[in-house]
């Protein structure tokens, strides 16, 4: 037998026997024949949807849209049935552990062997358990992919230029915008952009991904991002999803996905963008100025490394504010920190805070810290900082759950300035 239908049979025998055994609970506790109903259907329903819309969607086409959508409910759903099997598991090892023990010592157990009353008790402790994360990734696919947040942040610094005291950066990122359905995120999504604009930044950055794959996935959504606006102007990057390189089609047809990559230049131009690729402008103010220095993505762990700070820094001294746009965070350890210019503020992305963790005034926690250090919000190095912005869109998982999408404002302060 090919070892491919080996493991998709041992797979959906771990779902069967997960999905039957997590039903022993609920019919323990809930006797509504409604309740039981709707398990059913969720149970033979998701994964019977997932399979229809992986296996309806064109070649090479990003895991978005619906299939995402398939893939959220029945994630939420598998987490509910695990938890229920894994309690019910326990209750029955538990209880034939002890019919053994009392069968050795010689304990007449024969009106406890059952036990009803504890079974439940432990089927309705893992029901209450098991609702909570899938209550919750489900909101997070409701709501929580739009739960803007506005971030403040105030950095200082000794040699910032005095005209740019107080100057306020209004960076936003990783959008994939390929992953929104237009028929149902555009309110949402129109409020999170006029939620940018309201906060009336000096300047709007644009830390990079703003598509899954192609560029096609944005030209629904340029109209709306064309009116971010801000006095200074607004200016992007690329992030590792722009290039295209995880669109199967692209990988056989290099042309075909250099001309991706420069459609979705000339669509950010459109849109008032000025995309940096390795290279500075000057922000200037009363005379005084800094640079806005932008590089292409560079990352560790196999993502794209086209990223060139040499390149992009050309002319710049090391007495130069600088402000540095890099997808990536890991460039800042990797390469910025130990780099003969000295770059003030990093902003950065790329990691959306995994979509999921918790972030509470005394825990901040999300499995993505274990593989970035800096990961999200403001971290600080001697006298270089960065803010790892959250995104403003998602990936994968069609929601958020504790990390909500960001709007960072980050205000520049000269250090001992009233």
């Amino acid at each position: 037998m090919d070892s491919a239908y080996l493991r998709l049979i041992i797979v959906i025998a771990v779902y069967l026997v997960l999905g039957f055994y997590g039903f022993q609970a609920v019919k323990t506790v809930i006797k509504n024949p409604w309740i039981h109903t709707v398990y059913r259907v969720l149970f033979f329903g998701t994964p019977a949807a997932l399979a229809y819309f992986i296996y309806s969607r064109e070649p090479g086409d990003s895991f978005s849209g619906m299939p995402a959508i398939s893939a959220g409910v029945f994630m939420a759903f598998l987490v509910l049935i695990t938890i229920l099997a894994l309690f019910m598991l326990i209750e029955d090892i538990y209880r034939v552990v002890a019919w053994m023990m009392n069968h050795i010592v010689g304990v007449d157990d024969e009106d406890q062997s059952y036990m009803p009353s504890r079974r439940q008790f432990i089927s309705g402790l893992a029901i209450a358990t098991g609702t909570v994360p899938f209550a919750g990734l489900l909101y997070g696919m409701y709501k929580g992919k739009h739960n803007y947040q506005v971030r403040k942040y105030q950095v200082e610094f000794d040699d910032l230029p005095a005209s740019f005291d107080g100057y306020r950066i209004v960076q936003i990122s990783d959008i994939h915008a390929g992953s929104w359905l237009k028929s149902t995120d555009y309110k949402r999504v129109k409020y999170g952009v006029d939620l940018v604009n309201k906060q009336e930044g000096d300047l709007i950055v644009f830390t990079g991904d703003m598509v899954n794959d192609r560029a096609d996935e944005v030209y629904e959504w340029s109209h709306l991002l064309s009116t971010l606006t801000a006095p200074d102007g607004k200016y992007s990057i690329l992030g590792n999803h722009d290039y295209g390189d995880y669109y199967g089609p692209f990988r056989e047809d290099p042309v075909a996905k250099d001309k991706n990559l420069q459609n979705l230049l000339t669509e950010q131009r459109n849109m008032g963008f000025d995309p940096l690729l390795n290279e500075h402008r000057f922000i200037r103010r009363n005379g005084e100025e800094f640079a806005l220095v932008g590089v292409e993505n560079w990352g560790t762990g196999g993502f794209s490394q086209k990223g060139d700070l040499d390149k992009a820094s050309e002319g710049l001294t090391n007495d130069s504010f600088k402000v540095l746009l890099s997808h990536d965070p890991s460039h800042w350890r990797e390469q910025v920190l130990t780099h003969t210019q000295q770059f003030h503020l990093t902003l950065s992305g790329h990691t959306h805070g995994f979509q999921f963790g918790i972030e509470i005034p005394q825990l901040k926690w999300s499995p993505v810290q274990y593989r970035y250090k800096e990961w999200a919000g403001i971290y600080q190095q001697g006298k270089h900082f960065i803010n790892v912005n959250r995104g403003f869109g998602f990936l994968g998982y069609p929601g958020r759950v504790g990390i909500w999408p960001e709007i960072s404002v980050i205000t520049l302060k000269k250090k001992g300035e009233a």
